[in-house]
């Protein structure tokens, strides 16, 4: 695989990564302000959308800020462990991070946050 082209939008405010340019794809909004493209036929991550970028990677007080994927919601059960599995696993693990609160026994979180350092070394 080649290395992920990236590009920023100042003006917008918008960081495009793109994994395979110009392939068709499905979009699955993760959060508010990350898109998720993949294809669902071959199980290939295909680029990712982050729209107010700057305050996506702004850290808090405690570390890194992390966002409720609720766009997981209403997904089948087989699209959504797709979606988890290509989030956790390369190229798009080096980008996102994702962990599970779980506030009680019946109650799973999945959550995920920007991994600020992927950019430096892209740069």
């Amino acid at each position: 695989m080649t290395e992920p082209s990236i590009r920023y939008d100042e003006e917008g405010d918008i960081l495009y990564i793109s994994f395979r340019p110009g392939q068709q794809a499905m979009g699955i909004d993760l959060t508010e302000h990350i898109l998720f493209r993949f294809d669902p036929k071959t199980k290939e991550a295909i680029g990712l959308t982050l729209l107010d970028y700057t305050r996506l990677v702004r850290p808090t007080e405690v570390g890194p800020r992390s966002f409720s994927m609720n766009g997981l919601e209403h997904l089948s059960v087989e699209l959504r462990q797709t979606v988890v599995t290509l989030l956790t696993t390369s190229p798009v693990n080096q980008f996102l991070k994702v962990s599970l609160y779980t506030p009680s026994p019946k109650r799973r979180l999945p959550l995920l946050y920007v991994e600020r350092s992927a950019f430096a070394m892209a740069a």
